[in-house]
């Protein structure tokens, strides 16, 4: 998937319809430029909903700044993005993702499987009860996209990595979308990607965190100051320490949920 720059920034957006289950003002449409067009998400700042946690009128920026620190870790876990006026003022760009259609036999990333189930390359996170009561588990696959994920998560502090936010287009890569509740100051790391927890990280992963804890520290964590604070910047930081530290994919903490409610 290459999509010019130039298309999302300055392309005619039109909207084609509002995604009436999200939570915010979320809209989806087209960005068109020089005969080529694009499906987009578009987010205006307008749509959000305050929150108690979050500053007002901030989540749009924490969306960009999330695919920044994705593209500076090399990654590519969020979609093209970028901050741009629209029909609705000012908000949140991001080219749309075609998931594949599954196969017979085929599951989501992320799934709920019978209690005791747990398939071949796939690890459990918790076990519970569904709606009729049944004993079931949440488990997703045991792959390298979802484990940088999962270290991509906890370096930007990601409040709400549902299993309906992860996106599998088919061609072997994974992408991640809806990081507005990201880049706290304080631990707000829920998610559904916990099966790794206390596993040690892959060496290359944490070169990578290791390298942007470089970039942080310099040039690009100023830039990244226009997105959010200083205070969420040192945590950013810190966060990429504790992980270099201990070289492992960090626990639930003990102060708040670990899983976003709903988990889909």
């Amino acid at each position: 998937m290459m999509t010019d720059p130039d298309l999302l920034a300055h392309g005619e957006l039109s909207l084609h319809g509002r995604l009436v289950a999200a939570s915010n003002g979320t809209y989806q449409g087209s960005v068109s430029l020089d005969g080529e067009t694009a499906t987009v998400v578009y987010k205006p700042v307008e749509g959000e909903r305050p929150l108690w946690d979050f500053p007002d009128g901030t989540l749009a920026q924490r969306e960009f700044a999330a695919y920044v620190v994705s593209e500076a870790l090399g990654w590519s876990v969020v979609p093209p993005t970028l901050l741009r006026d629209g029909p609705l003022g000012e908000g949140m760009v991001q080219l749309w993702i075609d998931e594949a259609e599954l196969g017979p036999g085929e599951t989501e990333l992320v799934d709920i499987v019978p209690q005791g189930r747990v398939p071949k390359g796939w690890v459990g996170v918790l076990e519970a009860l569904d709606g009729r009561h049944n004993p079931v588990t949440l488990v997703h696959a045991d792959n390298d996209a979802l484990k940088r994920m999962a270290v991509f998560d906890a370096v930007v502090n990601n409040a709400d990595r549902k299993g309906g936010h992860v996106l599998n287009p088919g061609d072997g890569r994974v992408f991640g979308v809806d990081h507005g509740v990201t880049f706290n100051a304080d631990d707000k790391l829920r998610t559904v990607l916990w099966g790794w927890a206390g596993d040690p990280i892959p060496a290359g992963l944490l070169d990578d965190v290791r390298r942007l804890a470089d970039q942080l520290a310099g040039g690009f964590g100023q830039q990244l100051c226009e997105l959010i604070t200083t205070v969420e910047l040192t945590a950013t930081r810190e966060r990429c320490a504790t992980l270099l530290k201990t070289g492992t994919f960090p626990y639930p903490s003990d102060d708040w949920p670990a899983i976003p409610w709903p988990a889909f």
